[in-house]
């Protein structure tokens, strides 16, 4: 019997595969557990539209990260913080990927998730850092980021 796994089956397929299985097997466990789908031409159809749908959006977000990625890569985009700072130019503390979004969405209005940041180590000092930032698995930024004393 022929089925469209509705979700991943160990050993036996992965979610949107259409897959041969035991007509026994089908019945009793992967439809009755509703992981498969009898692999009927509406169901094939309707899968194909899914898979065209998710193609789809997949490209627009994709497209949205590089419109960001040319937002953030300009000379003028700069994001400044203030923090306090010792004589030698060191901070008192330091600033996490979390104040650079808060300050990067306060400053132009643009929100990326702290977790997308890929900040290795806190920043320690004043001046001038280039943060990675992978905003898509396709797409890498460099956020420049100036430190400013109070």
């Amino acid at each position: 019997m022929k089925v469209i796994f509705l979700e991943d089956v160990k050993g036996k397929g992965k979610k949107g595969e259409v897959k041969e299985v035991p007509t026994g097997y089908a019945q009793n466990y992967l439809l009755k557990n509703q992981l498969a789908k009898e692999a009927t031409r509406e169901n094939m159809a309707a899968m194909k539209g899914q898979k065209k749908a998710k193609q789809k959006q997949d490209a627009e977000i994709l497209e949205e990260a590089k419109e960001l990625q040319a937002f953030l890569e300009k000379e003028e985009t700069v994001v400044e913080i203030k923090a306090k700072a010792g004589a030698d130019g060191r901070l008192f503390g330091s600033i996490p990927s979390k104040q650079i979004t808060d300050a990067l969405n306060k400053q132009y209005k643009v929100k990326v998730d702290k977790r997308k940041v890929d900040l290795k180590q806190p920043i320690r000092a004043l001046g001038f850092t280039n943060v990675p930032a992978k905003l898509h698995p396709e797409v890498t930024v460099t956020i420049k980021v100036h430190v400013v004393g109070e």
